[in-house]
């Protein structure tokens, strides 16, 4: 089923590291440390599997809190969300910020634009394309180091660890990636799940953020109302 818990990670970043590589363990993980109010939590962002041939997939997005879905920052603190487009949660492919438009919808768009401008119905949105980069563990982990700055008000998503914990007893912040699009009969297919995924958004000097989004290569960029690929 989807996830129980999911929400967003609030707090000013103070470290972060990659995995020691002579550490046992199946994922490699760019480990960040957030201090929130007076705590420190830990969120471990996964940048590809030590047995995948194919990597991961990742995009930086510059954009306002705004756009992003907060036009506020949320307090420092782990906020619990839901999975609706409406509570400033995350989706990779539905989300207007952070989506890959299609080949199709955009032609469609195009269409939609081209009636728009005849009716004098201006102005309109116009779509921005965000493909995926694609690469190893070192490239998605330098993509996501260049995005991060220590001492920065640093939002994170995803699922709370240890898993079904209240608030006040979350530790940090894992599947801090994509979370629908999981083949079937894999292990995260029935995790699948729309509006709940996980994103590391960094507040820059001129108050806009960058955010670091993945998805790994077995992930479609297509699903369905629940999340399973189509």
């Amino acid at each position: 089923m989807p996830f129980t818990q999911y929400g967003v990670l609030s707090g000013t970043l103070v470290s972060h590291e990659r995995d020691d590589p002579d550490e046992f363990g199946r994922w490699w993980h760019v480990n960040l440390k957030l201090r929130s109010g007076a705590r420190d939590f830990r969120v471990a962002v996964d940048v590809d599997s030590k047995n995948s041939a194919a990597g991961v997939q990742w995009k930086t997005i510059r954009t306002t809190g705004a756009r992003l879905g907060w036009p506020a920052p949320p307090a420092p603190a782990f906020t619990k969300l839901l999975s609706s487009p409406a509570s400033g949660a995350l989706d990779v492919i539905r989300h207007r910020e952070l989506r890959v438009v299609g080949i199709r919808w955009f032609l469609q768009w195009l269409l939609r634009a081209r009636d728009a401008v005849a009716a004098d119905r201006s102005p309109f949105w116009v779509p921005f394309l965000r493909p995926w980069r694609s690469g190893d563990q070192l490239q998605a982990s330098q993509a996501l180091e260049a995005t991060l700055r220590v001492g920065a008000l640093t939002l994170v998503w995803g699922e709370p660890f240890p898993e079904g914990a209240a608030p006040a007893s979350v530790q940090g912040i894992h599947n801090v990636h994509q979370n629908q699009g999981d083949p079937a009969g894999s292990q995260w297919f029935p995790e699948n799940g729309i509006w709940q995924d996980g994103g590391v958004a960094t507040q820059q000097p001129d108050g806009s953020w960058v955010v670091f989004v993945s998805k790994f290569s077995t992930q479609s960029d297509r699903t369905d109302s629940l999340g399973h690929p189509v």
